[in-house]
């Protein structure tokens, strides 16, 4: 809990501003960075031995795995992000684009062979009419449309703290506002079906709703922007696999003088209790640091949470202080969980691509198994499925260096239900394990998979809640159906501590590397008092907070108002 102490904030602070930054994850490294090139003082406090967070690196007998997101998606906002920084992305980490994108795999008895997703769309229409006359049309205009609400999304909705919602609105938005409706009022699995009818063809245009931890009949078609990314942009890799990101986000904190602190496991944010004013007519306290496990205090004016935002509100923070506290969090839904399998294999795999998606033929009650009914279905009301959708990543498809000479790297995440409990029996994930890799080797003509396995590490919602305090041990974070989406997701600021502010996955704009990436540069809009919808202009010139106005958080801390 954190410590409450009755002291008056000081009228003027001297020296640079100091920022403690909790947690190490991707959100929390560019944060740190950024504000770091801003002027601050900054200090990145993470639990682990390791910075990286949800995107982390396993290491095992020659073979490395990626042990969270693998798909790279949205490249323009990743290299933004290093030209604010004023770096370039392709300096630091090779991009190689993948063909086939993904290989799929219908369950069999569905009547359609695995086929794949390439990098020619001529290719994809061909194959899409052999299962449904006319579909590759119907697709290749659906892209389109998902492109433009990609650009819009972009140009007007991921980049804004929400602060001033009314900046978001343009021309260019009045103009779609009637497409924009329609996309907000009905489900991604409804518009899908406006487009095509074969059920293995909706899956296709429909399984991205698993990245932003939800279902296709649960976020709002406004998604459907998630097919330009794949079916128009394109899919790719970084060599040597997704962690180098987090080593370039590293290395850029530290040369911009990020203090790293790992095995730092913070307890508490510390506030202080402070009285409501006309400009935090909300406040209650105001942040004066966080306290580690070991009773130390690492003093900060202002606190940024890259962890868990349910852990940052019901564990660092008083319920006093907190603008979410423990009740709050029954009438929202964690989303999904995740069972992942580590498996490092013996001979060739040349039935799997890099990716590879599985679907079950009752795709709505997987869902519903591993989601539930309602909006925050409690845990007795989830169940693990039989036969499950599942990934599978073989990035030794693309890059051998990821597993001893005549051995593959196969990486299996199978949607689980956000339930805490899991995990906690002996033997119960590995005999998950065994039935799910049994699975990938019959649908994919793999033979005696599971015996060819050398090496295996499991992980499941008990993990994620022990090793990253994950609210219900969700694997992603907070659903986005569309009351957890845009302006109803919680926001960067607290509106209790005005000088707490958040990244990552529980706040704007949501889950997914992209999505942090854009949630860093939030934070430092906040600071700098710009509500605008547009991306910071890059590079950010070094001491660029000084520059901060007069309503900016940046501009209260230097007074001594925050």
């Amino acid at each position: 809990m954190s410590g409450a102490r009755r002291d008056r904030p000081s009228e003027r602070r001297e020296g640079p501003v100091r920022v403690v930054v909790v947690g190490g994850g991707v959100g929390g490294l560019t944060t740190a960075a950024l504000l770091a090139r801003g002027g601050a003082h900054v200090t990145l406090v993470e639990r682990h031995d390791q910075v990286g967070g949800r995107t982390g690196t396993w290491h095992a007998d020659g073979f490395r795995f990626d042990t969270g997101p693998s798909w790279w998606f949205m490249p323009e906002v990743v290299e933004h992000a290093f030209a604010l920084l004023g770096r370039r992305l392709a300096d630091h980490v090779d991009l190689q684009r993948l063909d086939p994108a993904y290989r799929l795999f219908p369950e069999p008895g569905s009547g359609v062979d695995p086929f794949d997703v390439v990098a020619d769309p001529a290719v994809n229409a061909a194959t899409f009419d052999r299962l449904e006359p006319g579909a590759g049309a119907a697709i290749g205009r659906y892209v389109a449309d998902a492109g433009e609400a990609y650009r819009t999304a972009l140009d007007h909705f991921l980049y804004t703290t929400f602060e001033r919602p009314d900046r978001a609105v343009s021309r260019d938005v009045l103009r779609r506002s009637g497409t924009l409706a329609g996309l907000l009022t009905r489900t991604l699995a409804d518009h899908v079906a406006q487009t095509v009818e074969h059920p293995v063809l909706r899956q296709v245009l429909g399984y991205h709703a698993v990245f932003l931890g939800s279902s296709p009949y649960r976020v709002p078609a406004l998604y459907s922007l998630m097919s330009h990314l794949d079916l128009g942009d394109g899919v790719h890799y970084p060599r040597g696999g997704m962690y180098t990101l987090v080593e370039a986000l590293e290395k850029a904190a530290v040369e911009e003088g990020v203090v790293v602190r790992t095995g730092a496991d913070v307890v508490a944010v510390e506030v202080e209790d402070a009285p409501r004013t006309r400009r935090h007519p909300r406040r209650r306290g105001v942040a004066r640091g966080v306290r580690l496990a070991d009773g130390t205090v690492v003093p900060a004016d202002v606190v940024v949470s890259g962890a868990d935002r349910h852990h940052t509100e019901t564990a660092l923070l008083d319920p006093a202080h907190a603008d979410l506290p423990a009740d709050v969090w029954d009438r929202r839904g964690p989303g999904i969980s995740a069972l992942l399998v580590m498996a490092g294999v013996r001979g060739e795999l040349p039935e799997l691509a890099h990716h590879s998606l599985f679907f079950t033929q009752d795709w709505p009650g997987n869902f519903d198994a591993i989601l539930g009914a309602g909006r925050a279905t409690p845990p007795d009301g989830l169940r693990v499925p039989d036969a499950a959708s599942a990934y599978v990543s073989r990035t030794t498809a693309t890059d051998p260096t990821a597993a001893p000479p005549g051995h593959e790297n196969l990486f299996v995440l199978v949607p689980f239900p956000a339930d805490p409990s899991i995990g906690t029996r002996p033997g119960e994930l590995d005999a998950h394990a065994d039935r799910y890799l049994d699975q990938v080797g019959v649908w994919a003509g793999v033979p005696g998979l599971r015996e060819r396995v050398v090496v295996r590490r499991v992980v499941g919602p008990a993990d994620f809640a022990r090793d990253l305090s994950a609210w219900r041990g969700t694997a992603l974070g907070m659903e986005h159906t569309l009351r957890q989406s845009a302006m109803f997701r919680p926001g960067v600021a607290s509106h209790r501590v005005p000088n707490l502010l958040h990244v990552g996955g529980g706040t704007v704009p949501g889950v997914g590397l992209p999505m942090v990436l854009i949630g860093a540069e939030l934070v430092a809009k906040r600071l700098l008092g710009e509500t605008s919808s547009r991306p910071l202009p890059a590079p950010l010139r070094p001491g660029y907070l000084a520059s901060a106005l007069p309503r900016g958080l940046w501009s209260d801390v230097v007074a001594g108002r925050a």
